[in-house]
């Protein structure tokens, strides 16, 4: 994938949009408790009088952290690859009351899409990492950044994929839900591939292709069937990272642990 293509990810979220709310053991709770989180990360970070900002999401799903973030009084902004996880995610903030502007976009053109002038930039929940390619990865950051407003601040989460092992067939577990008189049974498979250095002098990347299983039965018939859907991820380190949000001009940036679910990557637009 070459910077600007379109990805295959909008198929999988779409798929997963009617079910993203089972990843969660309490899906309400935990939006209340990110847009807490993010809210309270955001102050301490950037302090201002009134606390309240204008935010950007750049992968909203379907709304998990933007839904939290408007709880919280912020006017948030928010956009996603997958046309189903926007839908379901207008449909959750109509059901709350809460106004939220949301649109289909891709990450790599947020600044085109969305314009500038927002306090914060997020993009949370290991969405960065659907892009494959270092040249991605940097004009994604580049549009993050000039999305921002002078002394505006983005906030990334993702996966720690250094301290994960590799192999094929890793089972990552997310446990039983039960909604609707039915049982779902969700785990993960991980198959992690290394793709060689390119001939265009790309580097050496890790690949994690995932297979996302929710197991469905209805407790009354005892029918079950299975669900699928599958997708790919560039296994980056966060010091690349890092160092490709210094390269596109954020300031002080840094890594944040035991702040979020996720470590949290922060940087600052000072001009």
């Amino acid at each position: 994938m070459t910077a600007g293509e379109p990805t295959e990810d909008a198929a999988f979220y779409d798929a997963l949009a009617p079910l993203y709310h089972l990843v969660y053991p309490d899906w309400p709770a935990s939006v209340r408790r990110q847009g807490e989180q993010l809210s309270a990360l955001m102050q301490r970070e950037w302090p201002r009088a009134t606390p309240q900002r204008r935010v950007l999401d750049l992968a909203c799903g379907i709304g998990t952290q933007a839904l939290g973030l408007a709880q919280q009084g912020h006017a948030v902004t928010a956009s996603d690859l997958s046309p189903g996880a926007v839908a379901r995610a207008r449909e959750e903030a109509a059901k709350q009351g809460l106004d939220i502007a949301f649109s289909v976009a891709d990450m790599r053109q947020a600044h085109t899409h969305h314009g500038g002038g927002f306090d914060a930039v997020l993009c949370a929940d290991n969405s960065l990492p659907h892009l494959l390619t270092e040249a991605d990865l940097r004009q994604a950051l580049q549009q993050m950044h000039d999305c921002l407003s002078p002394g505006g601040g983005c906030v990334i989460s993702l996966r720690d994929y250094a301290a994960e092992p590799r192999g094929r067939g890793i089972v990552k577990p997310y446990g039983v839900r039960e909604q609707d008189g039915k049982r779902f049974l969700l785990f993960q498979v991980w198959d992690f591939e290394s793709r060689p250095a390119g001939a265009d002098g790309a580097p050496q990347a890790d690949l994690c292709h995932i297979a996302f299983f929710f197991v469905e039965e209805d407790q009354a018939s005892q029918t079950v069937q299975t669900h699928v859907m599958r997708s790919v991820y560039h296994a980056v380190s966060i010091d690349t990272l890092l160092q490709l949000m210094r390269a596109v001009g954020f300031l002080d940036v840094r890594r944040l642990d035991d702040v979020f679910y996720q470590p949290v990557l922060v940087g600052l637009r000072m001009g």
